[in-house]
């Protein structure tokens, strides 16, 4: 983990026992923040959107919550002009995800604090329940370890991986700090940073692929590149050739978020991931039946797509710094590197 100084960063809000506060029950630690002089003569609307970033959506919720909004220790209306000196003091009501069931698994945690939880996910773990998934995803070993650790906290990823891919993960531990993230990720301002390894070498070494996505007609779980997609842009640069196999390490990073980005923009420009299934040569690629025969021999050294969320970077909602997380290989694509190098 890396924490960079950031320019014109937001104003950072201080954790509440740095100010004596202690948490309350029934609500998550509070944010406190303290109005500066530049602030005095603003409504508490003004102050919560402009200064704190509260969404309207957030301070609805936070309109009809019994502590939610206070001013110097009493419930107010926004509409209240603040003064210099003034201490804000926003809660939000804790909630849990009683619909996932607590499972003890083994988690790989980069990073967690009390707003924010980063874990370098396993390739072949679902991040969400879904139907016919109950059990064995990320969030019920998410949950069952905020429940050892005494935390009433609710499941919010902040973005998602696909079950295959392995890496870096961001996990929201309140509606703000989610709902900034989020938007940050709106912004642009996020850096998702992938490596693969792919068949082939992309050419030229480094470029931005541009190519709409959306569904094939034929196939509604497969994803294509076809003008009348949805854009979607991804920026690459070859890291590593591996010459007698045919193979490249890439780094890449995402301009959008479309579904199986990635592995449908490497497969549009000839070079396919190892080990993917559903992406990957057809007996219409362009290749040698040697080239054939190596790139079969290639995919079935891996059981999954050699794709790993490798670097996410944003601004901490909480204390306004620029995070870096990284997450090395996982073994299965340490074993392809060495097999591939030797």
């Amino acid at each position: 983990m890396k924490i960079e100084p950031t320019e014109n960063r937001p104003e950072p809000y201080d954790f509440p026992r740095e100010k004596g506060i202690e948490p309350e029950h029934g609500y998550y630690d509070p944010i406190v923040y303290t109005v500066s002089e530049r602030e005095s003569g603003w409504t508490l609307k003004t102050l919560l959107h402009s200064r704190l970033g509260v969404s309207r959506k957030l301070t609805s919720r936070l309109k009809m919550t019994e502590r939610g909004i206070m001013l110097n220790g009493k419930r107010v209306y926004i509409s209240v002009k603040v003064q210099s000196g003034d201490m804000v003091e926003l809660r939000m009501e804790r909630e849990v995800s009683d619909d996932i069931l607590p499972e003890q698994m083994p988690l790989d945690i980069v990073y967690e604090d009390r707003e924010l939880l980063i874990i370098n996910k396993a390739a072949g773990v679902i991040v969400h329940p879904t139907h016919g998934h109950y059990t064995g995803t990320l969030a019920n070993g998410v949950v069952h370890h905020w429940r050892e650790r005494g935390e009433q906290v609710r499941f919010r990823p902040v973005h998602r991986l696909d079950r295959e891919t392995s890496g870096v993960l961001a996990i929201a531990k309140n509606p703000y700090v989610h709902q900034h993230i989020s938007e940050q990720m709106i912004a642009g301002t996020v850096d998702k940073t992938y490596r693969a390894f792919v068949h082939g070498c992309p050419q030229p070494e480094s470029g931005r692929i541009e190519g709409p996505i959306d569904r094939d007609p034929d196939n509604p779980h497969v994803r294509i590149v076809t003008p009348t997609g949805y854009p979607a842009a991804t920026r690459y640069r070859t890291l590593e050739h591996y010459l007698p196999y045919r193979a490249s390490l890439i780094e890449l990073e995402l301009e959008s978020g479309r579904t199986h980005q990635i592995r449908v923009h490497m497969t549009h420009i000839g070079c396919p991931l190892l080990g993917d299934e559903m992406y990957k040569y057809t007996e219409s690629s362009p290749l040698t039946s040697e080239e054939r025969a190596r790139a079969k021999a290639l995919d079935a050294t891996i059981d999954r797509q050699a794709l790993h969320a490798y670097r996410l970077a944003f601004v901490h909602p909480g204390t306004g710094e620029r995070m870096t997380f990284e997450a090395p290989f996982p073994p299965d694509l340490k074993r392809l590197e060495q097999r591939l190098k030797s």
